[in-house]
């Protein structure tokens, strides 16, 4: 109750050394969080120069969760030409359930991607059902135990974990672009088709 009461969800007040609370008015909840949003768009600007001051230093984000996970493949979707990935199929589609939403967004901006699975059913389906979906897939063996995905783009390196905790890393940096890059385009080029 002191947290909904710090967010101003709740009102406190004593009677005869009792704490009561009463739920806010939800209008005044909705002219609170307009006048934060405004708070915010009128620094926007310096905020932007602040952010834009950092982008030639590497960037670190972790991301906990599905919802982390699926703000990564949003962020993919606004910002990629194309795409790079390297994972397991099975592990993906299992964790996140509305994988094949994102499949479909990507086909609609026309997003071309090359994946490496690991062979499994789900890999072998990725490869047959390829060339219609905008995707370039080669398989490497299963003896390669691992539980997580990685996605190349623009100046980013994007690694999901499916362990038991589900969390993302996101890199923004060129350097480890470029260098995430070589090492898939090696890979790549040594897998036969």
């Amino acid at each position: 109750m002191e947290t909904l009461e710090k967010k101003n969800f709740v009102v406190l007040f004593r009677k005869k050394n009792v704490r009561y609370f009463s739920a806010e008015d939800p209008h005044k909840i909705i002219l609170l969080s307009k006048q934060k949003t405004n708070m915010l768009e009128r620094v926007l600007p310096q905020l932007l120069v602040m952010y834009g001051s950092s982008k030639n230093n590497p960037t670190v984000r972790h991301y906990q969760g599905k919802q982390g996970m699926k703000l990564i493949l949003e962020e993919m979707l606004n910002e990629a030409k194309e795409l790079k990935s390297i994972g397991s199929a099975e592990d993906l589609f299992k964790t996140l359930e509305n994988y094949p939403e994102f499949v479909k967004k990507r086909l609609n901006k026309k997003i071309p991607i090359k994946v490496i699975l690991r062979d499994s059913k789900k890999a072998r389906e990725r490869k047959f059902f390829g060339p219609q979906e905008l995707r370039q897939v080669k398989i490497i063996s299963a003896n390669y135990e691992y539980q997580g995905i990685i996605y190349l783009w623009n100046n980013k390196v994007a690694m999901f974990s499916f362990e038991k905790d589900l969390s993302a890393l996101v890199v923004d940096s060129k350097a480890v672009a470029d260098m995430q890059n070589a090492l898939f385009e090696y890979i790549w080029d040594s897998l036969p088709n």
